[in-house]
């Protein structure tokens, strides 16, 4: 009797033997294909904010080349499958859908950073966007396996991510360099708002390359201005801003022409190189361009730089005070500050340009050709 009931105790434990590792086994499965399925999220969102990036930052180049958001939207959606195909996702190049109803890349623009917000055509909005979803399901890259679900008749399970990368093309001031190493690429020039509007029926006679950064004599299809003041102390007359103290000397101009502004020119201006609630500015300027810094301004030829454009200019000489509405990306193509007045010229064309610290605004008449660097917004 006591022989029996020994064989049935040692026949339970083993089938409580056998179900308890079953239940390790499962949870041991359960473990394993959890942790490959987080790997597998890490990896989506590693693809998709790379893409996103990517992408933003060829539309920035298409930009920079001239091209139109309309026009380069083919091109960025190529980076962002390339840069995603580039990222393995279960050891697999995932492919981004570049047509039909359900497009992984969308190029556009946004209104603001919220998760909400969708991206518009609207181009009043204030931000380029470039989002990219990167999905593995049934119609798509596959769905993500399962290591031990299979057993239990689960083959996988879907998964996506997505980035949206954003550049804002809506700038109204800048914040004041955080170390006295950091400046912001601002000439101390102003040019007048007419003639900037102005500028699609101008002259095109100077011809930038954009890959040996050399300026010679032809045209370019970007259209040319000559900053160099032409009149004296009136309405519609340019010249130099002071960001910093009051009348700045030649050598401070010359500082900026090369260096920049820095935080010592803000702390001295006493106030922020921001538009205040109606969107302007004013600024203390001279009559012109000096000669003095003639070699400063040949020194930066083919680079880019940022400009103020004024409304309105009240007073002459260093008594002008000009009101700034407006903040432009251009480039410097030729200098001459010697000689007959008819012959100076600074001669500078539109140009877009990164400008770090800058503030974004809301208005669509802050600036033109002046973009942020490209950040991830969601």
């Amino acid at each position: 009797m006591l022989r029996k009931a020994s064989r049935n105790q040692r026949g339970s434990a083993l089938i409580l033997s056998v179900a308890l590792l079953f239940v390790l086994f499962s949870f041991l499965a359960f473990s394993i294909d959890s942790g490959f399925l987080a790997a597998t999220k890490a990896e989506l969102r590693r693809t998709a904010d790379a893409s996103a990036m990517a992408g933003a930052w060829r539309l920035y180049e298409k930009l920079v080349d001239g091209v139109a958001l309309d026009y380069a939207t083919t091109d960025v959606q190529s980076v962002c499958a390339s840069t995603a195909a580039g990222n393995l996702v279960c050891n697999t190049a995932p492919q981004l859908q570049q047509s039909g109803a359900s497009q992984d890349v969308t190029v556009g623009y946004l209104a603001d950073l919220l998760p909400s917000t969708a991206i518009s055509s609207s181009s009043s909005h204030p931000y380029f966007a470039v989002q990219v979803a990167v999905r593995r399901n049934s119609s798509i890259n596959g769905e993500v396996p399962y290591f031990f679900g299979k057993i239990f008749g689960n083959p996988g399970q879907n998964m996506d991510a997505s980035a949206t990368a954003v550049m804002a093309r809506r700038i109204s001031g800048f914040e004041t360099p955080s170390t006295s190493n950091d400046t912001l690429n601002v000439l101390p020039f102003a040019l007048d708002q007419q003639t900037w509007n102005a500028l699609a029926t101008s002259t095109d006679t100077y011809s930038y390359n954009r890959t040996t950064g050399a300026v010679s004599s032809g045209s370019d299809g970007v259209t040319e201005v000559n900053l160099y003041p032409q009149g004296t102390g009136s309405p519609g007359n340019r010249g130099t801003v002071d960001i910093g103290g009051a009348n700045n000397s030649t050598a401070d101009i010359a500082r900026q022409i090369v260096s920049g502004i820095s935080a010592a020119d803000i702390a001295a201006l006493g106030k922020e190189l921001k538009f205040n609630s109606s969107g302007s500015m004013t600024l203390n300027g001279d009559t012109g361009i000096s000669a003095g810094v003639k070699d400063e301004l040949a020194s930066i030829i083919g680079k880019t730089r940022i400009i103020p454009i004024f409304s309105s200019v009240s007073g002459n000489g260093n008594n002008a005070n000009y009101t700034i509405v407006k903040w432009v990306g251009v480039r410097i193509l030729d200098v001459k500050l010697t000689g007959a007045m008819s012959q100076k010229k600074v001669i500078i064309q539109p140009a877009p340009i990164i400008a770090r610290g800058g503030t974004v605004s809301t208005g669509t008449s802050t600036s033109d050709y002046v973009f942020s660097p490209v950040i991830l917004a969601r």
